[in-house]
């Protein structure tokens, strides 16, 4: 049984991480800990995080899925497990909005597989009622500010000391969209 919608489009293929994943997902995750260590956030030493399982993990998305609080997604390419894109953060009510995040196989770099993703994590978000979606970008990620700018985001300025990353707080730059944002990239044309 599927814990999540599975999306589809231009051979990228989202789904939910399943416990049967778990050698190819740490597989994956160790062959880019030094690709992925200069971008993804961390917890501060002070921060106490406790181990936590492969399957335990899963469950945790799971129910962060059924009580959309995030939309975590594997991204997969010919059937192999190639990186992550999530919508986090989700605030209902009057705000509507969320967090959107990914990385990717170092090896995969340069093909559009991140930015076919994002487009397809966002509108899944926008259908479901989200009307505001943020990216937060190191200013020198010049990678991740490409993605942000062929989905049409707009620069909206800079957070000081915004994500805790590689050791320090990192200042990060701030790329948002609406729902009412017109779509006129290519990557918005996504099918399934």
């Amino acid at each position: 049984m599927p814990s999540g919608p599975v999306l589809e489009s231009a051979g990228v293929r989202l789904r939910a991480l399943r416990p049967r994943d778990e050698a190819e997902w740490m597989d994956l995750r160790a062959r880019n800990r030094e690709w992925l260590r200069r971008w993804e956030a961390t917890l501060p030493p002070e921060a106490q995080a406790a181990d936590m399982s492969f399957r335990a993990f899963t469950r945790l998305e799971r129910r962060q899925r059924r009580e959309l609080s995030a939309l975590p997604f594997a991204i997969e390419v010919d059937r192999r497990l190639v990186g992550r894109v999530a919508v986090a953060g989700i605030q209902w009510g009057a705000q509507r909005s969320a967090s959107l995040g990914y990385w990717i196989d170092e090896g995969y770099t340069g093909r559009g597989i991140v930015t076919r993703a994002a487009a397809m994590a966002a509108t899944y978000a926008f259908d479901i009622g989200l009307h505001r979606l943020e990216i937060a970008i190191r200013p020198e990620n010049a990678a991740s500010r490409r993605i942000a700018e062929k989905l049409d985001f707009t620069e909206e300025g800079e957070r000081r000391s915004y994500l805790f990353i590689d050791g320090a707080w990192r200042d990060h730059l701030i790329f948002a969209r609406t729902q009412d944002d017109p779509r006129p990239s290519r990557y918005w044309d996504v099918d399934g």
